[in-house]
C-alpha cells in the first residue's frame, strides 16, 4: 500500500484470518448519518463489523482493518460460487447515507480518492474487473448499496471496472429459467430471484430497476456472459 493513499489510521477490533487469497474487491455504502457515526460503528467491538477502508464524502480516506486481515463486512453473501465473500475480498467504505437516509450523488472528492485506492488494491493483489463488486451483487435480496447512482462508467473508464455493454442485436435467452442459469453462471445468487434481476439491474441498467426480466437485461447479460468467456472482463 501506498502511504499517500491513505490519510490516517482507526484500527477495528473486528477481524480475524484470511482463509482465502484476496479475488474482489467489494463496494459498500455506510448507509448512516455520518462519517464519524460510521467510523464508530465499523470499530466498535459490539457492533461486529468491519472494513479495510472507509472514505468520507470529502476525500479522507481511513484504514481499520490490515488488507492481510479478513474485515466482516460484506456477511452472508455470494459470488461465482465463493461464500466466504469476507475472506476473498478487501471491503471499502463509501460515505453516503444511503436510500434509508436520502440516497445522494457520491462527490467529487470522494470518488477523485477512491479511484487511486482502488487501482492499487486490485494491481497488487491481480483482482480481475468482474470482481470488482458492489455489496448489492453479492447479496441481493439483502443489500442495495452502492446503488444505481455509483459511477460505475466511470471506474470502468480507468480500467477498473466492466463497463455496461451496448448490445448491437437483441439477442437474449429462451425462457425466464435459461436468463436465471445465465445469470448464476455470470456470478449471482439466484435464490431469489427477482431479487437478483434488481441487483443486475442497479449494476448494469441503473436508470431503470423493475425486478422483471425483459429483452434489454438479457441482450446486458448475454454480452456480458460472451465477453467474459472471451476472456475479455479482465
Amino acid at each position: 500500500m501506498r502511504d499517500w493513499l491513505v490519510h490516517r489510521q482507526m484500527p477495528s477490533p473486528n477481524f480475524n484470518a484470511r482463509e482465502l487469497p484476496v479475488s474482489m474487491i467489494v463496494l459498500h455504502y455506510t448507509g448512516m448519518l455520518s462519517a464519524d457515526e460510521a467510523l464508530e460503528r465499523l470499530c466498535s467491538e459490539e457492533a461486529g463489523v468491519s472494513a479495510h477502508y472507509l472514505i468520507d464524502e470529502g476525500g479522507l480516506v481511513t484504514q481499520m482493518v490490515a488488507e492481510e486481515n479478513r474485515a466482516w463486512h460484506a456477511g452472508k453473501s455470494y459470488w461465482r460460487g465463493i461464500t466466504d465473500i469476507n475472506s476473498a475480498s478487501v471491503g471499502i467504505e463509501l460515505v453516503n447515507p444511503g436510500h434509508e437516509f436520502g440516497y445522494r450523488d457520491f462527490p467529487e472528492a470522494q470518488i477523485e480518492a477512491l479511484l487511486p485506492l482502488l487501482s492499487d488494491i486490485k494491481k497488487r493483489h491481480g483482482v480481475s474487473r468482474s470482481n470488482v463488486v458492489g455489496h448489492s451483487d453479492i447479496a441481493p435480496a439483502r443489500k442495495t448499496d452502492p446503488g444505481e447512482l455509483f459511477p460505475w462508467e466511470r471506474l470502468a473508464r480507468h480500467k477498473l471496472a466492466i463497463p455496461s455493454p451496448r448490445p448491437s442485436l437483441r439477442l437474449g435467452f429462451d425462457n425466464d429459467g435459461a436468463f436465471y442459469l445465465a445469470l448464476e453462471r455470470f456470478g449471482y445468487d439466484i435464490t431469489d430471484g427477482p431479487a437478483a434481476v434488481r441487483a443486475f439491474e442497479r449494476r448494469w441498467r441503473p436508470e431503470r430497476i423493475t425486478g422483471e426480466i425483459d429483452g434489454e437485461i438479457s441482450a446486458l447479460l448475454f454480452e456480458l456472459l460472451l465477453q467474459r468467456d472471451a476472456g475479455k472482463a479482465r
